[in-house]
This record gives structure tokens, C-alpha cells and sequence, in this order.
């Protein structure tokens, strides 16, 4: 059984509560889709452009804003009695850069919106696209989980 929890802060005051019902179903796609199961959580913040930029220079030493960061949870294990949920880690979208690039690719800011979001949850989950073979997996699962939506360029 899937018990995904997704905490949302929207720092820039413009996300809608469909655009955020979108994404839940895009991350319940992707966690079923990877056959996982129990309780999870995952927090996804949008924000503007110099927060991303300030956090791109933080921890990746590269001081221009980008479009969205992935902060995988390190595997801690944590005594306890009662079951934790499993906590993926954060998401942060910059909301200018997701519109600046919606205008650039010619398609909408949902679309724009949704392929940030899987790709920052799948960053979460372990894929990268530091390789052509990496990148190859990950793209061609982002067209399937967005095109299962019904949501193409």
C-alpha cells in the first residue's frame, strides 16, 4: 500500500492548487511505477530565482540560478519502536526559470512544471544523467510517467 505524504511550500505565492494536484499524481505514478510501498514523505518548495541560485551556489558551486535542485535524504537508520515513514528528501523549483523555460520550449508552465517535478523526484529516487546510458533511463521514464498524464510538449 502506497501512503505518500508531499509537504509544499511555495515561497513565491503563484502555484495554483491544481498545478499541485498534478504533481501529487505525477509523484504516485512514479512511486508505483518503482513497485514501493509504505509511508513516505517528500517536501517540495518553489521559490525564486535568487533563492535557487543562492542554494545552486551552496551546494553546487555554481553560482547562476538553475531550474530545480534534488537534496536526496542520506539511507539513516533511526532506532525506534514505532514505524517512520521513509523520507525521500527535498525538491526546490525555481518558478521564474520554470516559466522563462515553458516560453523557450513552447509549451505550458503545467508542462514545464510537471517535468521539473518528476525529474527532481526521480533524482531522489536514485536516477542521474551524469552518462549517456544514466540519462537515457531517466529521460525515457520521465516521457512515460508525463505521457501516462497525458502531458506532452
Amino acid at each position: 500500500m502506497i501512503d505518500l505524504h508531499i509537504d509544499y511550500l511555495d515561497e513565491t505565492n503563484s502555484v495554483q492548487q491544481e498545478e499541485l494536484d498534478m504533481i501529487e499524481k505525477l509523484f504516485h505514478s512514479i512511486v508505483k511505477m518503482e513497485n514501493l510501498s509504505g509511508e513516505m514523505e517528500v517536501s517540495v518548495t518553489f521559490v525564486d530565482n535568487e533563492k535557487i541560485r543562492e542554494l545552486n551556489r551552496q551546494y553546487r558551486n555554481i553560482d547562476k540560478p538553475t531550474d530545480v535542485l534534488s537534496f536526496p535524504l542520506e539511507d539513516e537508520t533511526f532506532e525506534s519502536d514505532e514505524p517512520m515513514p521513509r523520507f525521500f528528501g527535498d525538491i526546490v523549483i525555481s518558478i521564474p526559470k520554470a516559466k522563462q523555460q515553458a516560453l523557450d520550449y513552447n509549451h505550458s508552465f503545467q508542462r514545464e512544471l510537471a517535468f521539473l517535478a518528476v525529474h527532481g523526484f526521480l533524482h531522489l529516487l536514485g536516477y542521474d544523467h551524469q552518462t549517456e546510458e544514466e540519462e537515457k533511463i531517466m529521460f525515457q521514464k520521465q516521457k512515460e510517467i508525463l505521457e501516462k498524464h497525458g502531458i506532452t510538449r
